[in-house]
């Protein structure tokens, strides 16, 4: 079968996949690599490694099509979002990759909402003011090193950096990483002047944008020899990988969430225009021009259970199969618990939070726990506080005139049945769970054979992706979740003042257990 590779390079693994016209995952392979936390706050990847990655992933993935007789006809990209590298003219990088979970830039974030200028710039670019975005990590180095800000000659994402170790040639990225960075006006189509002039940056730094389904043509000669592909392979720009999550598990008609639950997760819809949630709860990111992601990332899922795993079952250095095995113990015992966790409720923040408040220095708490709590009731209401909090995006739909009827789920999570039926009962809607858990790669693949034009429309591409039976949610635990979901926000909001405080007066050197 002709088939083409959809390429993901993720915050801590490469995956690469190969899918035909029959919308089946061929093959897969994954190339991971550590996530760096030198210090409080910060969150990078070894740029060249990751762009090293790239190139292994789309060896190992073209060698095993080789093996079953498929001819690999095309590439396409998926990038994680909010990635910022400073590179050279030639875009070799000159630093490491500062990932969307680098929060150095919250005070900046603070100061734009308290000025009032964070709305109007979440409205013109479709992305949260957050430290997350490329906008608010430039800015801040503007304010605090501006000699170095001065000194690098272009900026770039994790798209950018994967396109120019996979072709070289002049910078570019697309339309829908370029909608995430906070710098570029989803409505003009043209880098945000405003965005420009906090971040301390010209246009000419920045790489060209171009659609989604721009075809480059051409390998360089070394990565055609390491992955054993013609010279003149084509090579799909692509997307980011939140919006082809989307496509990838069919959720592109109206009225239909995907739900991604992985390490964090997210929740998203498609719309046919730009559309920017009032509120400033939601973000929006293009996938095709006719076809825009609306929704609210989250930034803990299923790495809460591993945090379980490591505090209270012993789990600290299991890694691998084994490290999953305890996961899935520690399912198995939350999963006897009551709905409701006994009266205990979880903020999930280990990670701190984004949507739908987008505030900074959220930190994870439970709350009111008892002497007859154990551990099987942690974990529960950690799993629950994860699903409330996607149910909070949600109810950000529904104020913004996005209804929703039915969702579907893709990630690692989501093979518990544990997670599916509290997910579908935080959000009182019925879930179908993905056939294959690679929705993203499976998406970008899909975006390339429309692009090359195996397929005629993403509907089409849509038509082919399988899903579950739907898991419907419990009536009763729906309705207890209902009650209990407001208690998530004024749980949060009481808490801040203390959180910040502790934050303070934290000295935990680097690298220390938390």
């Amino acid at each position: 079968m002709d088939v083409v590779v959809g390429l993901d390079s993720g915050t801590t693994a490469t995956k690469a996949v190969t899918a035909g016209t029959d919308g089946r995952v061929r093959d897969l392979v994954s190339v991971g690599y550590p996530l760096s936390v030198p210090a409080p706050g910060r969150a990078e990847l070894d740029a060249q490694r990751l762009a090293d990655a790239a190139v292994e992933a789309l060896a190992a993935v073209s060698a095993a099509a080789r093996e079953r007789g498929d001819r690999v006809v095309g590439i396409c990209l998926s990038a994680a979002m909010h990635g910022l590298v400073p590179m050279d003219d030639d875009g070799r990088p000159l630093g490491p990759v500062v990932t969307w979970a680098d929060d150095r830039a919250a005070g900046f974030a603070e100061a734009l909402r308290a000025d009032g200028r964070a709305g109007g710039l979440h409205t013109r670019t479709g992305t949260p003011v957050h430290p997350m975005s490329p906008l608010l990590k430039l800015a801040s180095l503007r304010a605090e090193d501006p000699d170095r800000l001065a000194s690098v000659p272009r900026w770039g994402g994790v798209k950018e950096l994967v396109v120019s170790a996979l072709r070289g040639g002049p910078q570019v990225l697309d339309r829908s990483c370029a909608s995430a960075t906070g710098l570029y006006g989803i409505r003009s189509g043209t880098w945000d002047a405003e965005a420009l002039q906090l971040a301390g940056v010209r246009p000419e730094q920045l790489g060209e944008v171009l659609p989604t389904t721009t075809v480059l043509e051409g390998l360089r000669p070394e990565v055609a020899a390491a992955t054993g592909l013609p010279a003149d392979t084509p090579l799909v720009l692509g997307a980011s990988d939140g919006v082809l999550a989307n496509l990838g598990i069919g959720a592109v008609r109206p009225e239909v969430a995907a739900v991604s639950l992985g390490t964090s997760g997210a929740m998203r819809v498609v719309v046919p225009a730009p559309t920017v949630d009032p509120a400033h709860r939601l973000f929006c990111y293009a996938l095709t021009d006719d076809h825009w992601v609306v929704g609210g990332a989250v930034n803990n899922g299923g790495s809460v259970v591993r945090w379980a795993s490591h505090a209270l079952a012993g789990g600290e250095g299991v890694t691998g199969e084994d490290a999953d095995d305890l996961d899935a113990r520690l399912l198995e015992e939350a999963a006897g618990v009551p709905a409701g966790s006994a009266g205990l409720l979880c903020l999930p923040y280990l990670l701190g939070e984004r949507a739908p408040w987008w505030r900074s220095g959220l930190r994870g708490a439970y709350v009111g726990l008892r002497r007859e709590h154990r551990r099987g009731h942690l974990v529960r209401a950690a799993v629950e506080g994860v699903c409330q909090q996607l149910a909070l995006v949600r109810d950000a739909f529904s104020a913004t005139g996005l209804p929703v009827r039915e969702v579907r789920a893709t990630g690692g999570a989501v093979a518990s049945s544990l997670w599916v039926r509290t997910l579908a009962a935080a959000l009182d809607l019925p879930v179908r769970v993905a056939d294959s858990p690679e929705g993203t790669g499976l998406g970008a693949a899909l975006l390339g054979l429309h692009a090359l034009g195996a397929l005629p429309d993403l509907d089409a591409a849509t038509a082919l992706v399988g899903v579950s039976d739907p898991v419907a949610p419990d009536p009763a635990t729906a309705d207890l979740y209902r009650r209990m979901r407001p208690l998530v926000e004024q749980s949060a909001r009481a808490l801040a003042d203390v959180l910040t405080t502790l934050d303070a007066l934290d000295d935990t050197p680097s690298g220390s257990p938390a």
